[in-house]
C-alpha cells in the first residue's frame, strides 16, 4: 500500500492518469516485491478503453511502484505493460481526472489523491 493516499503524479488527457510514486519525483519507488519485478504480460488482456490499470515501466521487467489508468484505448501499450485491473465503478470520476488542469510536466496544478479503493 505504498501508493495508498499518495498524490496522482501525472495526467495526460486522452491517454493516462499516473500514480504510485511514493517519492514524488517521477522516478517511482520500491514495490512490495522490491526495486523491480518481472512483467506478467497476458496476451488476452488489452488496453482496449478507459479504466484499464497497468504497471508503468521503463522497459521489460522494470516494474516498480508506479501504475497508470487509461483514459481511452491505448493498444500501442499492449504486450509492453502488465495489466492488473480495471475500474468497475467510478469511470466518470476517472474521466473527470482526465480533464484536470496540469502544468508543463503533466502534473496536476492542484493536488489529487487516491484516498480509497475497493478490490472486487
Amino acid at each position: 500500500k505504498q501508493w495508498y493516499q499518495r498524490r496522482v503524479r501525472g495526467i495526460i488527457p486522452g491517454f493516462i492518469v499516473q500514480g504510485g510514486d511514493p517519492t514524488g519525483t517521477g522516478r517511482g519507488g520500491k514495490s512490495i516485491y522490491g526495486e523491480t519485478f518481472a512483467d506478467e504480460i497476458h496476451p488476452g488482456l488489452k488496453h482496449a478503453g478507459a479504466g484499464i490499470i497497468s504497471m508503468a515501466n521503463s522497459g521489460p521487467d522494470t516494474n516498480g511502484s508506479q501504475f497508470f489508468l487509461t483514459l481511452g484505448p491505448t493498444s500501442h501499450l499492449d504486450g509492453k505493460h502488465a495489466i492488473f485491473g480495471r475500474v468497475c465503478k467510478g469511470i466518470g470520476i476517472l474521466n473527470r481526472l482526465g480533464s484536470v488542469q496540469t502544468d508543463q510536466d503533466d502534473r496536476p496544478t492542484d493536488p489529487i489523491k487516491i484516498v480509497d479503493t475497493i478490490l472486487v
